[in-house]
């Protein structure tokens, strides 16, 4: 079992940053894929960006490329989303999600509430 929890969410003005942590709670953190999906309000949840185990590869999604980094850092059993320039629509809830594979959800966090104010 993978226990998920995100934090770093908060208001920013439209333009801003933030950055969000998803700390894992095993060791087998650092074979699981991760991924950060969203859903804003009366929308479906939505996938902003995963990484592999490794780092060596990672996906975003077109609303996001240029703007967002994910990254991860092994030692901490966490992974980052920077967040930046960002938009109004960009408001949501934000989850954490671990996989056994790039891919895959096995594992979600609670979520974090991000608001973007225009």
């Amino acid at each position: 079992q993978v226990r998920l929890v995100e934090s770093g969410g908060g208001l920013v003005q439209a333009g801003g940053s933030l950055r969000l942590s998803c700390e894992a709670s095993a060791r087998a953190f650092r074979s699981y894929a991760m991924a950060w999906f969203r859903q804003a309000p009366g929308k479906e949840r939505e996938i902003v960006a995963s990484i592999s185990w490794d780092g060596s590869s990672t996906y975003y999604a077109d609303s996001v490329k240029g703007r967002f980094t994910i990254s991860r850092d092994g030692a901490k059993n966490t992974v980052f989303l920077q967040m930046n320039s960002l938009k109004f629509e960009d408001t949501a809830v934000y989850f954490c999600a671990a996989g056994i594979y790039f891919g895959r959800q096995d594992y979600w966090g609670q979520g974090t509430q991000v608001t973007v104010s225009s």
